[in-house]
């Protein structure tokens, strides 16, 4: 099975035949290129042409992101799959309104499902949710309503406003309060929880975009300008309460992760090495984890789950068969 590779040490990736090496300090370490799906470089790392060929040639990606965690790009190895008919597809339901409409209120819908899915987990384990499930209700009846994407990005936003107000009642650790959201840099230790996982998701999104005929840059929910990426974000918004945030509050609620895994740094906080390394762990078993698929009627890696939702959107595009987002069920 392929996998993930993340580095957070510093060294220089290099190849050496068909087997990638990483030297570092501690030695030199080698990676079959046939076991790799991706890789995610967080520390200081030295990489050459040659290196950039292996990885064009076995079609891997490269992520890359600062000293703060926060995502600077991807080499993004020539397009194997990239068609010129699924991107003239997407574009046609980027530039027709009503087309792009109805792909944006999917995606919000499909993340407010999701988001009153996690927050009726908790509601039936004892944990004080109704106010947050409450006013995601009434948010979630105007999404139908909405004629332009700026409001379905409001309604978007109130919702996950909400979401996030009932994190303390889930959690009840004052160690990890939410206060409000904050990023770039997170001023405390959830938010730098949060923006981390959200990181880790838009890329895992991208790698699986790379597997399919879609073009990443063109999306609908988040606006397609200067930015790298835009599709990525849309489908994220669908999986990153089922993913992300099921994975902060097990690990909070585990104390794997406690509040001396922060740095301070300008005014915010970063997790230490140690922390994302335990927190990149449980993602990607996360991602390994099955769920039950109501209409395939069998269980599905969450990875899987991601791809499935990208050839539903492939489809809707084509014609074939109207998006409906994936809703998780407990």
């Amino acid at each position: 099975m392929e996998k993930s590779i993340y580095i957070f040490s510093s060294g220089a990736l290099s190849r050496r035949g068909n087997t990638i090496a990483f030297e570092r300090e501690l030695g030199t370490r080698y990676i079959p290129v046939e076991t790799i799906r991706e890789i995610l470089v967080f520390g200081e790392v030295d990489i050459n042409k040659r290196f950039l060929e292996l990885l064009s040639q076995q079609e891997i990606l490269l992520h890359y992101f600062n000293y703060h965690s926060y995502y600077m790009g991807t080499f993004y190895p020539r397009e194997h799959y990239n068609s010129g008919y699924m991107i003239l597809c997407q574009a046609q339901h980027y530039m027709e309104s009503e087309k792009r409409l109805t792909l944006a209120k999917a995606f919000v819908k499909g993340a407010a499902g999701n988001i009153q899915r996690v927050l009726a987990y908790y509601k039936n384990r004892g944990k004080s949710v109704n106010t947050a499930l409450d006013n995601i209700g009434q948010l979630v009846a105007t999404v139908e309503k909405q004629s332009q994407v700026d409001q379905l990005m409001a309604i978007e936003g109130n919702i996950r406003e909400q979401y996030y107000s009932a994190f303390d009642s889930i959690l009840e650790n004052t160690d990890f309060m939410f206060e409000k959201r904050s990023r770039r840099p997170p001023e405390n230790r959830l938010n730098a929880l949060i923006s981390f996982g959200n990181t880790i998701m838009y890329t895992t999104i991208l790698s699986e975009i790379y597997k399919t005929h879609l073009d990443p840059r063109i999306g609908y929910l988040h606006t397609t300008n200067y930015r790298r990426f835009s599709l990525n974000l849309d489908v994220a918004e669908i999986f990153k309460p089922i993913i992300v945030d099921r994975v902060i509050f097990s690990l909070v609620a585990n104390r794997s992760i406690q509040k001396d895994d922060f740095d301070h740094d300008k005014g915010g906080l970063i997790l230490k090495d140690s922390a994302r390394e335990r927190f990149v762990k449980a993602f990607d078993d996360k991602l390994k984890s099955t769920i039950k698929h109501r209409k395939l009627g069998r269980h599905v890696l969450y990875r899987r789950l991601i791809r499935l939702e990208l050839y539903k959107i492939e489809k809707h595009l084509m014609g074939e068969e109207e998006y409906q987002p994936f809703l998780a069920l407990w």
